[in-house]
């Protein structure tokens, strides 16, 4: 009877366990989700992705199913030799970032380019079509 108290707690702890599993197996070692910002105007949407240390050769923007999808890979190498001491700090990578786009935009106008280590895409927004008309009765 003792052990039935407990067995929330266990499941829980599997969960986690599972959870914990999956998140190291698809992420991987040296992985990083980069910091995003999202913001609209009248005429776009704008997402700035913060890159710092990624070339812009490593980086991949698609539009696949109406679905943003930024991806690439940090590989930072930082060697300091001194006369008494050398240090070398190695950081890399691969990360993924997807978003829904809305449907009033236009994909083939999506620009982006990539400066001092932030990616910067423009998702320009379609002119909306109005699909309310009055009808007079006759």
């Amino acid at each position: 009877m003792l052990l039935t108290r407990y067995e929330p707690f266990k499941n829980f702890e599997n969960r986690f366990l599972r959870t914990l599993a999956n998140y190291e197996e698809d992420k991987g070692i040296g992985s990083f989700a980069p910091s995003v910002n999202i913001s609209q105007d009248q005429t776009a949407y704008h997402v700035d992705v913060d890159l710092p240390g990624v070339n812009k050769e490593d980086i991949k923007v698609d539009v696949n199913d109406g679905q943003l999808i930024i991806t690439g890979e940090r590989n930072l190498k930082e060697e300091i030799k001194e006369e008494d001491y050398h240090k070398i700090e190695t950081n890399y990578g691969k990360f993924s970032r997807t978003f829904n786009l809305p449907e009033n935009v236009d994909l083939e106008s999506i620009d982006a380019s990539c400066e001092n280590g932030v990616l910067s895409i423009t998702i320009p927004r379609l002119e909306e079509v109005n699909n309310q008309y009055n009808i007079k009765i006759k």
